[in-house]
């Protein structure tokens, strides 16, 4: 079928190069963490495995899309790659132009490279893709780049990309020093039924269709899903050939092929692992603390309502002047969060702009005194406002009643403790 046909004005399933639209989904989500989280570790070091076609390639892209143009990355292919190849691609990545130079002159730039970069703004970021395919040679050489330190930290962060488990590689003997290093082994899941049924209707709505819904009904969604295995590569080119085969709309059952498909990268035993050291709660939105550029706190909101400010009594206490003792409040409302500024001395801000109340999206940076907290959220996208009108009355009350609380507990821990030298009235 014609794209036209289907009303689209762009190819909805590229099988190569960008791709139309990213579509966020709990195992990316999940997985993107993992990067955030081994970016910002002074250590970090972090395992991501899934089959081919599970979306591991746009997953780094994104990453890499999203981090500040001076951080220093390098994506290598170990696919074959030797000591001299595997230093030779680093360097060329960070900008290195090699003449001919011996493997200990090459491991020595990146060391030099690698600790000036760490000592004067971040460490350089390498992430090895196919790394089960890397020489016996060029392991033991990733095993020296990965006991690279500067004082604060190692000098090079490190992401290892498999398409099976690097658990048999990590574990050997000559790997401890990958091993202990390791902060998060993470097996990317496939798409769930649901899932897969929005970002199928997503990426046809990114590409100019009206009707998602009619161009692959929820029937054709759930057998592409179950063909595919959930894996995103390979649900992009059933649904492209989908697309092809159909005569008319909507596509038909008929028009799904049904290849084989692999399974994931994890036993049991991996899989339980994993559950247990990266548990992450999709509806949990991340509240990330900075001070002047450096983390200092990272929560998630498992609470309904949260209050910042000066006082250690407050959920999250931050000790700085700028800010009141009891300063702003959040509040969860269903999928929404809601900021209200509890009559702050100094206001509290949204990207720069100063609330009284204020409903946060996926990425806002909130700053109260010289401290920037950045709400993490991917499912929320819209601003828009929080249903019922009584919402708002509700929070303030819930707030005086926490206020209360709050100021009897400080007022209780600031009268004298009880002592024998203290006056006593005779009777």
């Amino acid at each position: 079928m014609d794209l036209g046909a289907a009303g689209l004005t762009q190819q909805p399933f590229p099988t190569h190069g960008k791709p139309s639209a990213i579509i966020t989904y709990g195992a990316e989500r999940a997985a993107r963490e993992v990067l955030e989280n081994t970016y910002e570790s002074p250590t970090g070091l972090s395992l991501i495995q899934a089959p081919a076609l599970s979306g591991k390639s746009t997953l780094i892209r994104s990453f890499i899309e999203s981090l500040h143009e001076d951080c220093a990355v390098a994506v290598v292919d170990g696919k074959g790659l030797n000591t001299t190849n595997l230093l030779i691609s680093i360097l060329r990545q960070f900008g290195f132009n090699l003449d001919q130079s011996s493997n200990n002159e090459l491991l020595g730039l990146v060391r030099v490279f690698t600790q000036q970069q760490a000592g004067s703004h971040e460490p350089p970021l390498l992430i090895v893709e196919n790394t089960h395919e890397l020489n016996p040679s060029a392991l033991r050489t990733l095993c020296e780049l990965a006991e690279l330190r500067v004082r604060l930290g190692s000098a090079l962060k490190i992401v290892l990309v498999s398409d099976r488990s690097l658990r048999p590689i990590i574990q050997a003997p000559a790997m401890k020093c990958l091993e202990r290093r390791v902060i998060h082994d993470f097996h990317l899941r496939p798409l769930t039924p649901e899932e897969a049924r929005g970002y199928l209707h997503d990426k046809l709505r990114a590409a100019g269709s009206d009707y998602p819904e009619y161009v692959f009904p929820d029937a054709v969604c759930s057998e592409l899903r179950k063909a595919s295995g959930g894996w995103p590569g390979i649900l992009d080119r059933l649904a492209l050939l989908a697309l092809a085969r159909a005569e008319s709309l909507p596509v038909t059952l008929e028009n799904v092929e049904r290849p084989a498909v692999p399974t994931g990268t994890w036993d049991e035993d991996e899989l339980a692992l994993a559950e247990r050291d990266f548990a992450i709660s999709p509806d949990a939105p991340q509240l990330i603390v900075t001070s002047d550029g450096s983390v200092i706190g990272d929560l998630k909101m498992e609470q309904p309502r949260l209050i910042l400010g000066r006082s250690e009594h407050n959920d999250i206490a931050i000790n700085s002047r700028f800010i009141s003792r009891h300063h702003a409040l959040l509040v969860r409302h269903g999928s929404s969060t809601f900021l209200m500024d509890l009559n702050s001395t100094n206001g509290t801000f949204v990207n720069s702009r100063r609330i009284s109340n204020h409903v946060l999206v996926h990425d806002d940076v909130i700053t109260i005194g010289n401290h920037k907290i950045k709400f993490k959220d991917p499912d929320a996208r819209t601003r828009g406002s929080l249903d019922g009108s009584e919402f708002a009355d509700t929070a303030i009350m819930k707030t005086l009643d926490d206020m209360r609380s709050l100021l009897a507990r400080e007022n209780t821990e600031l009268l004298p403790a009880a002592s024998e030298d203290l006056p006593t009235i005779q009777t």
